[in-house]
């Protein structure tokens, strides 16, 4: 069963003069694993975690670290939650995570789906 769905789109250009302009921004925003990345990656993982809060019912209080893209061997992005993502998301007993992540002409876009097993 569907919990709930989230779509979000960054710029790219933009995200990178937030970064720029403020630092600090990246360790409030990012989680170690990620900061790494080219910001193409990044502002694609930043459109996820807008799109897992849209998925959970936009609630205020989720931290943007507690939300974390990683990718598979295989590149395929998966979600890992932490914190105040994984204690909502198992009050609304979500026991799956689909994540699409995808960056062209400028623009980083994701789409998540949060899924339950169970019949509700």
């Amino acid at each position: 069963m569907i919990v709930g769905i989230g779509i979000d789109v960054v710029e790219v250009d933009r995200l990178s003069a937030a970064l720029e302009r403020t630092p600090s921004l990246a360790e409030r925003l990012f989680t170690v694993g990620e900061r790494g990345l080219p910001v193409a990656s990044l502002a694609a993982r930043f459109a996820a975690k807008e799109a897992v809060g849209k998925a959970l019912g936009a609630p205020s209080g989720l931290r943007w670290v507690d939300a974390e893209v990683v990718n598979e061997p295989s590149g395929r992005p998966v979600l890992r939650t932490h914190g105040t993502v994984t204690e909502l998301a198992n009050r609304l007993e979500v026991t799956s995570w689909h994540v699409s992540l995808s960056h062209d002409a400028g623009i980083a876009t994701a789409v998540v789906i949060a899924e339950s097993s169970g019949e509700g």
